[in-house]
């Protein structure tokens, strides 16, 4: 059979960076050269960073990239590479109008091409669009009608773009009646957690349905509040592992692979689904026969709490480095929510570029403070202390408050404090809010919600105790200090803006609160139905009640780590003002 080494970069780009995303393309693939490999690949709108969002209905920025990619097929070969075939993704534009999806001309396209020698030989657009979650791509792009084939030292290569994957249909069956010898999608998948053993799953199947070996090439790294996992994956003929690469680090896969030859017709005409087969010879004749030097490996696994752990540190990581900022800082008052982000924070920059706030008013306990500084010792972050008790006391001179009022003035003053510091010395204020105080409205606005990012903002209660403890044992294995102090993670939750206050004066307890949540926010349940699964139907009600009124919270809640099937924000889109109650 034919041979074929393949080089997949699993690489990270940055939305916009057309130059910079350009000058990773050609670093990895002169990388792969040298790997001997014979076809490379990059991941999906690799030029211009993905999701593009509304940038797609710039005609600028479309024109921006097609030029990026004429002008990265004529560098390679410009610097001696031409000859290897390069498949990257990009943002293109439909020639013809496309009166079917109600489009003139020009519209977006999220698109891949060929690039060889020194010319773009081939470009198609994704197939199926996906339009759910947070994808939005309906919105801006029609999608292709082809069926792309690379004919690559005697072996027909087949090719897609991520959810040509996801979907029945389309370019998986096509590759099959088109005789491909290998199937290789280009993806830029967003990380959640349990997404691996599902891509698998699904990768396993399409190889099958296919009838050949199915390459997918995933992205690392973040944008805004979405994180992609790399975990490429390639699977043989019959749906087994060949390769799997690992989870969160950039790198190259090679491989040596053994493959159908090419019949000796080229396939043309249309095939599943309609589509056209578009078919470019690139070197008709296989290679002579080599020993091959990787014949695949599979990387270990992380575990569930180390997976969404490395996540969170991921997204924070991007979201300060790519935005271009320096230093974060944070309000630590001693619990746990504080006590994770800074941990987090710590991982993600390094703890000299974490800046940590101790805020005590006067129903701040002694352990609290004292947890709060120990958290700064064993992480080794900047701390001040910077107690809001004069504050405090002059508001209250002048405007006499009680009850909740007073509560919150607390909170507020606190954020006030943080923004005050985040200008005077340019750090990013980073918001500890979890997923649970998110969903009933547990959070003060412009108080404990200030920030530019959350990075727990996705993580429920129940599961920011879970990493804590991960991240204390994680460290401990290695002979490291454990970051969290104990007392953080063993004392009852509270935020101390009364007398003996403890979060279950006002909340369910979280074991009890997230899974209603789990099953209301996350899996969009009725009343009625979580009743069913053995609830309280008091307890029920009164959350479902707390998590419909705090919609115009969440809104103004900063950005933050996406690592659910359904994040507050792009996934869940709910009206402000909403009379409709599952309360009845």
């Amino acid at each position: 059979m034919p041979q074929l080494r393949l080089a997949l970069n699993q690489i990270d780009s940055t939305v916009g960076d057309l130059a910079g995303n350009a000058d990773a393309v050609v670093r990895w693939t002169r990388h792969s050269a040298e790997q001997g490999a014979h076809l490379v690949a990059f991941p999906e709108m690799m030029l211009t960073g993905y999701p593009v969002e509304d940038l797609a209905l710039r005609p600028s920025f479309v024109q921006a990239s097609r030029s990026a990619l004429t002008a990265l097929a004529a560098r390679l070969a410009d610097e001696g590479l031409g000859g290897l075939p390069v498949v990257v993704g990009y943002l293109d534009r439909a020639e013809e109008a496309q009166p079917r999806y109600g489009q003139p001309a020009g519209a977006p396209r999220n698109a891949a091409a060929v690039l060889h020698e020194g010319e773009v030989v081939l470009t198609y657009a994704k197939h199926h669009l996906p339009n759910y979650g947070v994808f939005d791509e309906f919105r801006y792009f029609v999608p292709g009608e082809t069926l792309p084939v690379i004919r690559v030292h005697g072996i027909d290569v087949a090719l897609a773009i991520c959810e040509d994957l996801w979907q029945d249909g389309g370019r998986v069956p096509a590759a099959r009646a088109a005789g491909a010898g290998l199937l290789l999608s280009v993806n830029a998948s967003p990380y959640e957690r349990d997404k691996d053993d599902t891509r698998l799953d699904l990768v396993r199947r399409r190889a099958r349905e296919a009838g050949c070996t199915t390459a997918y090439l995933a992205m690392v790294g973040a944008q805004d509040d979405l994180v992609f996992d790399g975990d490429s994956i390639v699977v043989s003929a019959d749906g087994e592992v060949v390769a799997r690469a690992p989870q969160f680090e950039e790198g190259c896969v090679v491989l040596d692979l053994d493959l159908p030859a090419a019949a000796p017709e080229p396939p043309s005409g249309n095939v599943s689904d309609g589509l056209r087969i578009d078919h470019r010879t690139l070197s008709a004749s296989p290679l002579p026969p080599y020993e091959p030097q990787v014949t695949g490996a599979e990387a270990p696994r992380m575990d569930d709490d180390e997976e969404i752990y490395t996540a969170l540190v991921t997204g924070l990581r991007a979201y300060v480095l790519k935005n271009g900022f320096r230093s974060v800082l944070i309000g630590l008052s001693g619990g746990i929510d504080s006590a994770l982000t800074a941990a987090i924070a710590c991982d993600a920059i390094g703890p000299e570029n974490v800046y940590g706030v101790s805020m005590p008013s006067r129903y701040s306990s002694e352990h609290s403070k004292e947890d709060a500084a120990e958290l700064a010792r064993r992480t080794g972050l900047n701390f001040r202390t910077v107690p809001i008790v004069p504050m405090f006391d002059a508001y209250m001179e002048s405007l006499h408050l009680t009850g909740l009022a007073e509560e919150n003035l607390q909170a507020r003053l606190r954020g006030t404090l943080l923004m005050g510091l985040s200008n005077q010395e340019g750090h990013i204020v980073l918001a500890p809010g979890n997923k649970s105080e998110l969903a009933v409205g547990y959070s003060t606005l412009y108080g404990d919600s200030v920030g530019a990012y959350g990075p727990i903002k996705d993580v429920y209660k129940t599961t920011v105790f879970r990493l804590a403890r991960w991240r204390n044992k994680a460290a401990a294995e290695r002979g490291e200090t454990p970051p969290i102090p104990e007392n953080s993670i063993s004392k009852p939750p509270s935020a101390e803006l009364r007398p003996d206050q403890v979060d279950t004066d006002s909340l369910p307890d979280y074991d009890v609160l997230d899974r209603i949540l789990e099953l209301y926010v996350d899996l969009d349940r009725g009343r009625e139905e979580i009743i069913a699964e053995g609830f309280d139907k008091e307890t029920v009600t009164r959350v479902l009640r707390m998590t419909d009124t705090a919609e115009y919270k969440r809104r103004q809640y900063p950005p933050g780590t996406k690592i659910s099937a359904k994040g507050f924000g792009k996934d869940r889109r709910l009206p402000i003002t909403n009379h409709w109650r599952e309360t009845g």
